[in-house]
């Protein structure tokens, strides 16, 4: 969902959303995307905008772009599409971390909690 109240910009927000839908195999590799000027209309923005998220995808081995037919998850990338899921569940393990820390939850409650969360 784009957000005007959101901090991001909306051609990140975009970005963003696109990178979790290939991430999480909802958009397979080789699956067309809504032409830009399409996602702008259905989104009632700027083809600027979604032309700068597809961009941004395509600078970082997300889609492909190809001239009159259009843009399609790019394929043979899941070294890269693993790299960048497991940056960001660093990321969010960083922010639980610190969160324990505030807290003053201790590193082998902090396993706990992780062990106990990866058995569900």
């Amino acid at each position: 969902m784009i957000s005007n109240a959101s901090d991001k910009p909306i051609y990140e927000q975009i970005t963003a959303q696109m990178k979790n839908l290939i991430l999480n195999g909802t958009l397979a590799e080789g699956a067309q995307l809504p032409s830009m000027r399409a996602l702008a209309n259905d989104l009632r923005i700027s083809v600027i905008t979604t032309k700068r998220a597809y961009a941004d995808l395509e600078a970082q081995g997300f889609i492909e772009t190809v001239q009159g037919k259009g843009s399609f998850v790019a394929g043979g990338n899941m070294e890269l599409l693993r790299e960048e899921r497991l940056k960001h569940i660093e990321d969010l393990m960083a922010r639980a971390v610190e969160e324990a820390r505030s807290a003053g939850v201790a590193p082998g409650e902090l396993h706990d909690m992780l062990d106990l969360l990866m058995e569900d």
